[in-house]
């Protein structure tokens, strides 16, 4: 049964994927030279698709994503979980920290033009920044601004020396990691600890922080619910007013770490991270058509490979989803209904119980009807429910229902339709029809015909294929 559609992987990231399938089969054919877990093995048979691994489903390589991370997650808006990558595994996430500082900010209650100064500790932090001054003061919205745009981490502490003293007492600082911690516990992100809030782990900031990719997929989403956040993390560059120490106006000009906006469609945010126990990380966010789709990274091998890998990612997920038709029927009829005529394909044969051998042909309500189905998450079943019908019948009347699923999950129903009129049978026939039943029925034959489904479920893709 030939495939439905060509599922042949197209583009600059399909072709990776097929040169990194090909390369992992030639060195496991030298003797497994390079261990599974290699940064460039970007197809692993331990990778979850839809909840089950790569070997499990039997994926060709041209179905898996090309991903250089370590540990990955690709999380839509509605909560499906595509894929996975050690996500559960515990690990440092650099300044994506500062996604938790932003949420923990705008959920404190404190208006967006709450006065934030910036102290020295502040100024001197070191590392990324958003090139603020000691004294400067803007308000909370600009902050956030410095925080998430480039990265700063001057803005970090001075957002949470400012918010802290209305999230707990003792040193503000600390106040406001401690909500950071609550507020993870919140959201269900189990294990993750925060110890600063900006994300630095080495010298003076050296501590015990860690979170797993599955959880800063469930933080990223929850951050994107808020429209400022959205707004803020959406843009390549922005400027923010600040008073200097001195009194006077001075801009600061903001340039986002994310090298995806403007240039890959629909994306919108989220935020870089890298320190050297961190390695090159990304979470980013794409929207198209209303939908977001997260992708996280983390321990990429390279600056710009963390985006390859959101954006292969992305990539993915939209060449794979399929607009998969219900009706696949190499018969048609002419259907006549409230006069109007259309040609519409023949998915059963549905008996009629008053004759002893006649059928009606029917078809799906909707007979142009698909339905979205994600490719690798397998091939597309059908199960038919067909009803007893007597008496006559009209084109348009249900006679049953017919159901379709993908990884036994209910993808779509439709209503099982006559295409045609069918009378019943008139007095004297009905006399016939006794005595034929009689006589079908001493000879040990059928008395009525047998419903017949002729609509087939082509496959999304062949396994022996590859």
């Amino acid at each position: 049964m030939q495939p439905s559609r060509s599922f042949e992987a197209t583009g600059r990231a399909r072709m990776r994927q097929l040169a990194c399938a090909l390369l992992l089969g030639a060195a496991l054919a030298f003797g497994g030279l390079l261990a599974p877990g290699a940064a460039w093995a970007d197809v692993r048979k331990t990778d979850l698709v839809m909840g089950r691994t790569v070997e499990q489903r039997g994926l060709p390589a041209a179905l898996c994503p090309n991903v250089a991370a370590d540990y990955a997650v690709l999380l839509s808006s509605d909560g499906t979980v595509y894929f996975e990558r050690d996500a559960d595994t515990q690990a440092r996430i650099a300044s994506i920290t500062k996604v938790m500082t932003a949420i923990v900010a705008l959920d404190s209650g404190a208006p967006l033009d709450t006065p934030v100064t910036v102290s020295a500790k502040a100024a001197q932090v070191g590392e990324s920044s958003a090139g603020l001054l000691a004294g400067d003061t803007m308000t909370l919205e600009s902050a956030l601004k410095g925080l998430m745009i480039p990265s700063g981490n001057d803005a970090a502490i001075a957002i949470a020396e400012t918010l802290g003293p209305l999230l707990g007492s003792g040193d503000a600082e600390a106040a406001f990691v401690a909500a950071m911690n609550a507020k993870a516990a919140e959201l269900g992100m189990e294990g993750s600890l925060f110890a600063n809030p900006h994300g630095l782990d080495n010298g003076s900031h050296a501590a015990d922080m860690h979170c797993s990719a599955r959880d800063v997929a469930i933080m990223c989403r929850y951050a994107m619910e808020n429209e400022t956040f959205r707004a803020i993390v959406a843009v390549d560059e922005a400027s923010i007013p600040v008073t200097r120490a001195d009194g006077t106006a001075a801009t600061v000009v903001l340039k986002s770490t994310d090298k995806l906006i403007g240039v890959y469609e629909g994306a919108c945010g989220i935020k870089t991270g890298y320190t050297e126990a961190a390695g090159q990380s990304f979470a980013g966010a794409c929207e198209r058509g209303g939908e977001y789709l997260y992708a996280i990274v983390l321990h990429s091998t390279s600056e710009d490979q963390r985006f390859e890998d959101a954006e292969a990612l992305y990539n993915w997920v939209y060449d794979n989803r399929v607009s998969y038709p219900l009706a696949h029927s190499d018969r048609t009829v002419t259907m006549t209904r409230d006069g109007e005529s259309r040609e519409v394909p023949v998915v059963a044969e549905v008996a009629l119980g008053a004759w002893p051998d006649k059928t009606v042909p029917a078809t799906f309500a909707d007979p142009d009807a698909a339905v979205e189905v994600f490719a690798p998450d397998g091939n597309v079943s059908q199960s038919f429910e067909l009803f007893d019908v007597n008496g006559a019948v009209k084109a348009g009347d249900t006679l049953g229902r017919a159901t379709f699923y993908q990884a036994n999950e209910v993808v779509a129903m439709q209503d099982v339709v006559a295409a045609a009129d069918a009378e019943a049978p008139g007095v004297f026939e009905g006399v016939g029809i006794w005595w034929d039943r009689l006589w079908r029925g001493l000879a040990g034959e059928s008395t009525v015909a047998e419903s017949v489904i002729i609509n087939v479920t082509p496959l999304i893709f062949d396994k022996t294929q590859r």
